[in-house]
């Protein structure tokens, strides 16, 4: 009995070429794409510490704006990384281009990775330049390195893919604009970034801990400054499951090419 075996290979060359083009993309417009976001986020520091410096601090011996500098930084991430895959796809979607890269020899896996590898380098970009400047203006110092990476990488996947996955639903970027206003807007401020959890009133507390970002923002708070409200072990695995259940809705979507094709 004769049996065909077909074997999946990785196509890294569609691979690369389609990351290269994602990155050139929004390098492009750097301005626009990198640093109006990090003057943006810049500016939520100056207001907030000037408001609340010595008033509040969630952290013991912790300045506020010590505690506020790493949830900037991921909420940073979290608007670029969901803004990079989102507007991408859906410009690919509206333009017809997304017909090109549909028939082009990629799966839906390589098409993926490439997307959410460009929003996790664009996260980063705009990440990694807030912090450089707002280490200029606080006194502290990156803790634990490899807690600050792991929730960096995994929080730039999760809004990756959260950005594709919105952009397949979506059919005009009005409806884009309502997903990012009415989800991911309210999940970024609830989350964590200018306040601690358990300074919240006992009602809002469980809500809260429904909020996946919530772990993501808090464990990187602990790589950055050694301080969380959960355990950074606990938070780093409910973010791995978070991404890895998008990763499949986000593979199968593009798998079966649900409202994409025709």
């Amino acid at each position: 009995m004769n049996k065909t075996v077909t074997t999946m290979r990785f196509n890294s060359g569609g691979f690369w070429v389609l990351l290269n083009k994602e990155v050139r993309r929004f390098m492009r417009v750097a301005t626009q794409t990198v640093v109006t976001p990090m003057v943006t986020t810049l500016l939520y520091l100056l207001v907030f510490v000037q408001v609340l410096e010595g008033r509040y601090s969630p952290a013991v011996d912790f300045s506020y704006a010590e505690f506020l500098v790493p949830g900037l930084i991921m909420m940073a991430v979290i608007q670029n990384a969901f803004a990079n895959s989102s507007s991408s796809l859906l410009q690919a979607k509206m333009n017809g281009s997304i017909t090109f890269m549909l028939i082009a020899p990629l799966s839906a896996f390589e098409i993926l990775l490439a997307f959410v590898s460009a929003s996790v380098l664009r996260g980063a970009l705009v990440g990694l330049g807030v912090w450089a400047v707002a280490s200029l203006l606080t006194d502290w110092n990156l803790l634990n390195p490899a807690w600050a990476l792991v929730f960096l990488l995994l929080t730039g996947a999760a809004l990756g893919l959260l950005g594709l996955i919105a952009a397949v639903i979506a059919e005009k970027f009005d409806h884009m604009s309502a997903f990012q206003n009415f989800v991911i807007l309210p999940l970024t401020f609830l989350s964590g970034v200018f306040w601690s959890v358990k300074s919240l009133p006992e009602v809002w507390q469980p809500i809260s801990a429904l909020n996946p970002l919530l772990y993501m923002i808090d464990g990187f708070r602990y790589g950055m400054i050694g301080v969380s409200d959960f355990d950074p072990a606990r938070s780093a695995g409910f973010a791995a499951l978070f991404v890895a259940l998008l990763f499949g809705l986000t593979w199968w979507m593009l798998h079966r090419g649900w409202r994409l094709r025709g």
